[in-house]
C-alpha cells in the first residue's frame, strides 16, 4: 500500500545516511550563516555519530531500535526546515543561538546511550530520565565544540514532556523559541519519518523495558499511538505555538513545493495506522513492512 506524501518527503533526503542529512542541514544553516557558524556544529554532529556508533569514549554503542542515530538526524534535519521557515517569515536568530539550537538537536537523545559502566539492560531503561542526561551531556561537553553548554541544555529541555518547557528559566524571547522550535522538530521529525510505523514495535519494547503501564503487547502501542497522535497535535499547535506550520515557508522557498510535507506525511502513516486497527483480517506486522515500496522509489537530487 503506498504512501505518497511520505515517499514525497524521504525521496528529498536520504535519512538512512547521516551523511546526507548533515549536508542538507549545513546547506540550511548556511543560506544565512558564515561557514565558520557550521564548523562547531558539524564537530558536534559528528562527535554525537561517533557516539551511537561506540566510539565515543567511556560509552556503549547505541541499542535502542526507536531512539537510534535515524531519529536523532530526522530531528536535527526537521529543526533545520522549521527554523527556516521562520527566519524566511519573521528573520534569523542570531548565529549563536542557531549554532546551539542545532546542537542541541544532534545531542537531544543521548541520554539513551549507557556508559561503559551501566551494565544490564538497555539505554530504553534511561527513558523517563533521558532529557536530564542528554541535558547534562551537553552541559559538559558543548564548550568543546564553541557552544554555550548552559544554553544547549536549556533548549534540549523543551523536548521533555513533564512540563519543562513551562518550567524552564529562558534567557529571553528567542531562546524560548528556539527550544519550541527543537520541541516541534521532536514531534514531527519522528512522525513524519517514513519509518515511523515499522519502528512502533520497537518503541513497544523501549517502552516496556523502561516499565511503562499499559504496553502488555505490540498491539497496544498501535493503539495507543492514536491518542499520542491527537495528544501531538495539541501540544505542537497550543503550548508549542504552532512553529511546525513554517515549514512550509522552507519546502516553498528552497524546492518550489507549496505544501507542508511533514504534516502530510504526518496525516498518511495516521490514516495507514486507523486502516491496520480497523482491519483484523491480516497481520498487522506484515501491514507495517512498507519500506520496499518506499525504497524502490527514485529520490530526487
Amino acid at each position: 500500500m503506498g504512501d505518497p506524501d511520505s515517499v514525497q518527503l524521504a525521496r528529498l533526503v536520504d535519512g538512512d545516511d547521516p551523511e546526507a542529512v548533515l549536508a542538507e542541514a549545513g546547506r540550511i544553516f548556511k543560506y544565512w550563516y558564515d561557514d565558520a557558524d557550521w564548523v562547531p556544529v558539524r564537530a558536534a554532529a559528528d562527535a554525537i555519530i561517533d557516539l551511537f556508533a561506540g566510539s565515543f569514549p567511556g560509552y556503549r554503542a547505541c541499542d535502542t531500535g526507536y531512539h537510534d542515530i535515524r531519529h536523532t538526524m530526522a530531528v536535527l534535519l526537521t529543526t533545520a526546515r522549521i527554523a527556516d521557515g521562520i527566519f524566511i517569515e519573521r528573520g534569523s536568530f542570531p548565529a549563536s543561538l542557531a549554532r546551539d539550537l542545532f546542537i542541541a538537536a544532534a545531542c537531544h537523545d543521548v541520554g539513551y546511550i549507557r556508559t561503559v559502566e551501566e551494565e544490564g539492560g538497555t539505554g530504553a531503561r534511561f527513558t523517563a530520565v533521558h532529557v536530564e542526561r542528554s541535558s547534562a551531556f551537553a552541559r559538559a561537553q558543548a564548550p568543546r565544540f564553541g557552544a554555550e553548554g548552559d544554553r544547549v541544555a536549556r533548549i534540549i529541555q523543551a523536548t521533555g514532556l513533564k512540563g519543562e518547557y513551562d518550567e524552564q528559566a529562558w534567557a529571553d524571547e528567542q531562546e524560548k523559541e528556539a527550544g519550541r522550535v527543537l520541541a516541534s522538530a521532536d514531534l514531527v521529525g519522528q512522525m513524519s519519518d517514513r519509518a515511523y510505523l515499522e519502528k512502533l514495535l520497537f518503541l513497544y519494547y523501549e517502552f516496556k523495558e523502561a516499565g511503562f503501564s499499559g504496553y502488555d503487547t505490540e498491539f497496544d502501542m498501535l493503539r495507543k499511538t492514536m491518542g499520542f497522535y491527537e495528544m501531538t497535535m495539541d501540544r505542537l499547535d497550543g503550548k508549542l505555538g504552532g512553529v511546525r506550520a513554517f515549514v512550509r515557508s522552507h519546502f516553498a522557498m528552497r524546492y518550489g513545493i507549496d505544501k507542508d510535507l511533514c504534516d502530510e506525511a504526518m496525516g498518511r502513516q495516521i490514516d495507514y495506522l486507523r486502516g491496520i486497527l480497523d482491519d483484523a483480517s491480516s497481520n498487522f506486522r506484515r501491514k507495517l513492512k512498507r519500506m520496499d515500496f518506499e525504497l524502490s522509489q527514485p529520490r530526487t537530487a
